[in-house]
């Protein structure tokens, strides 16, 4: 039983990461990240960059620790990926190399090979009407400096807090909260685009999958309660992201074929880039 248990564990902290594997092999070949919502990397990085915090107050198991710090390395390498690969007619207009420096100018990214080379008759989208553009900054060192910020407030937070339960209780919910709303990102870019283009069948399987596998073994190792209830809210989330697979297909959106013919007659001919 102690050889099971322990492979459980060991699933459980390296699964997930393993999950966005194809996503992010599927974003370099086709050197085209659209399809996909980076806002999935924001919602993963801060619910575990929080859920440390968490851990700081209320010793969960390791797994869940280790599992936390290898989804914050691995969607930062994704967010990367992202931005370098983002066509210039999506909100993140600039193409940036993966964990370039932090003031890298963007003037320069644009001239890179990529879609800006690829489609130069393109023009560039409006900014995000978000506050502050929040997830949707032209440079990829504007994501670290916004996380970077963020580490600094949770660290003073949890020297001021940390000792009394509440806090630990509400920065635990807080975490698990932002995690159960993964799939919504990716639900909501569906929606917009009627298509599920780009997000790849096996990010859906593991998020499904691995969501269900995490619901069963958060109730059989008693973990606690926060784990348990936003685990239930992410599985609800997952299937429905599973329902717009099965309603919009896999089929370029409508407007994007162009480009898709012209990208795939490029790989076919030996002209990709």
């Amino acid at each position: 039983m102690s050889v099971i248990s322990s492979l459980a564990a060991v699933g459980m902290a390296v699964g997930p990461p393993l999950v966005y594997a194809d996503q992010a092999y599927s974003i370099v070949k086709k050197k085209d990240s659209s399809g996909f919502s980076h806002d999935v990397c924001g919602v993963v990085i801060i619910a575990n960059i929080t859920r440390v915090f968490f851990w700081l107050g209320n010793r969960f198991e390791t797994p869940l620790l280790i599992q936390s710090i290898l989804l914050i390395i691995s969607q930062l390498f994704l967010l990367s990926l992202c931005l370098h690969y983002a066509p210039l007619d999506s909100t993140a207009t600039t193409s940036y190399a993966p964990l370039s420096p932090l003031h890298e100018s963007a003037q320069d990214d644009s001239n890179e090979s990529g879609f800006a080379s690829r489609f130069p008759g393109q023009t560039a989208k409006p900014r995000s009407k978000r506050p502050f553009d929040f997830w949707q900054w032209e440079g990829y060192g504007t994501y670290l400096e916004f996380l970077a910020g963020y580490i600094v407030v949770l660290g003073v937070l949890q020297v001021i807090f940390g000792r009394w339960s509440w806090y630990i209780d509400a920065l635990g919910f807080i975490a698990l909260t932002i995690e159960s709303t993964l799939p919504i990102p990716q639900f909501i870019s569906n929606w917009r685009r009627k298509s599920t283009y780009g997000f790849r069948i096996s990010t859906l399987a593991g998020w499904f999958f691995g969501d269900a596998y995490k619901t069963v073994y958060f109730f059989l190792r008693q973990s606690p309660l926060q784990f348990k209830v936003t685990a239930i809210m992410t599985l609800c989330w997952d299937t429905a992201v599973a329902v717009q697979r099965f309603m919009y297909g896999s089929e370029p959106p409508r407007g994007a074929s162009g480009q898709q013919d012209d990208h795939e007659e490029r790989e076919r001919l030996g002209l990709g880039q």
